[in-house]
């Protein structure tokens, strides 16, 4: 049975346009797979701590002394486990000042794991993670595409294929909708061009 883990990290809500778009895709792929198994992670109603100090240490073999810090060890390690386990990832993100949203960061935090997602090795790194297929919401509120006056400030799916390319994924897909700050007509339009994409998705 195929396992699929969908990731929201939009501050917005029922408002937000990442989130209707990843939950279209999941509900597309689910077509496809009636027996698919769906794990779903909100990023901003049950948001990770960011990384610390003490959350370095402990990854360095140092022990928990502080039961606030074993249960957020604890929350880290199953995220990581959640992301092994999944087939597919399915990531709502939309970009905030130029990147990522930071409840996002803190989450690519804990499966961006030496031993478990990438290794270095004599050749460099490795990433370990080329049996995933992930497939990325995008909403953006301006134009940023290659060739725009904005292009040199996207900083959102730039990264985030930089961070998938390294832990190993070569099966990345982006659905964009662009500009949905320009106006209500806009948003609706990019809206329903990036909806008509997912319709588009196959099966693998």
């Amino acid at each position: 049975m195929k396992k699929l883990l969908h990731i929201d990290s939009s501050v917005l809500g029922p408002h937000s346009v990442s989130r209707q778009l990843s939950a279209a895709i999941v509900e597309r792929l689910r077509q496809f797979m009636p027996g698919l198994e769906i794990t779903y992670r909100d990023l901003t109603t049950t948001p990770l701590p960011h990384l610390s100090g003490a959350h370095l240490a402990v990854a360095q073999g140092a022990s928990i002394p502080d039961p606030s810090l074993q249960q957020e060890v604890a929350t880290g390690q199953a995220v990581l486990a959640e992301f092994l386990a999944a087939d597919i990832v399915v990531l709502g993100a939309p970009m905030y000042n130029f990147t990522i949203p930071s409840q996002l960061k803190a989450w690519i935090d804990r499966i961006a794991v030496r031993g478990q997602t990438f290794s270095y090795g004599a050749q460099g790194p490795q990433g370990l993670c080329g049996n995933k297929r992930v497939i990325v919401a995008i909403s953006r509120g301006g134009f940023y595409g290659a060739g725009t006056p904005m292009a040199a400030l996207e900083h959102l799916e730039t990264y985030l294929r930089s961070v998938f390319g390294f832990i190993g994924v070569t099966k990345l897909e982006f659905i964009t909708a662009d500009g949905i700050q320009v106006g209500p007509e806009h948003r609706e339009k990019a809206l329903a061009t990036a909806l008509e994409a997912v319709t588009a998705l196959r099966a693998a």
